[in-house]
């Protein structure tokens, strides 16, 4: 029997300005477009967490517990900061879903207690979403 996989949503307002200090001006709006002007988005991040069933209480994972870990080192960090300027893991990179989330696993996968994290899912706009599945995959 396979382990059932868990989703909780999360949501956060941040805001994100894409562009490469080595280019210039040009190349930057070529690449990036509107996104090269700082702008924002209303943000869910789905955890999704798998594992075996605790016999005692029913559960993969305590969402109590998790949701603790989430808010704390990922949606209140996330939570109206201008990404690549307050957060200092993202001095030097693209504010992207794609980055958000590789520095989002990092910050729940070790600190959870039970269940393995499964995948992140960031909702940037109502037609744009990534997944991750952690790194090696």
């Amino acid at each position: 029997m396979s382990n059932p996989i868990i989703t909780k949503k999360y949501h956060f307002c941040a805001s994100h300005k894409y562009g490469n200090a080595d280019w210039s001006e040009e190349k930057n709006l070529e690449v990036f477009g509107k996104d090269y002007n700082t702008h924002g988005h209303n943000y869910i991040l789905e955890v999704s967490v798998t594992g075996p069933i605790d016999q005692g209480s029913g559960w993969l994972v305590d969402l109590k517990k998790l949701g603790q870990i989430v808010k704390k080192y990922v949606v209140n960090v996330l939570d109206h900061s201008q990404i690549e300027e307050d957060i200092e893991w993202f001095k030097g990179k693209q504010p992207s879903s794609e980055n958000i989330l590789v520095w989002a696993w990092d910050e729940i996968a070790p600190r959870l207690e039970r269940g393995t994290l499964h995948k992140l899912r960031l909702v940037e706009t109502h037609s744009i979403y990534t997944d991750y599945y952690g790194p090696g995959q």
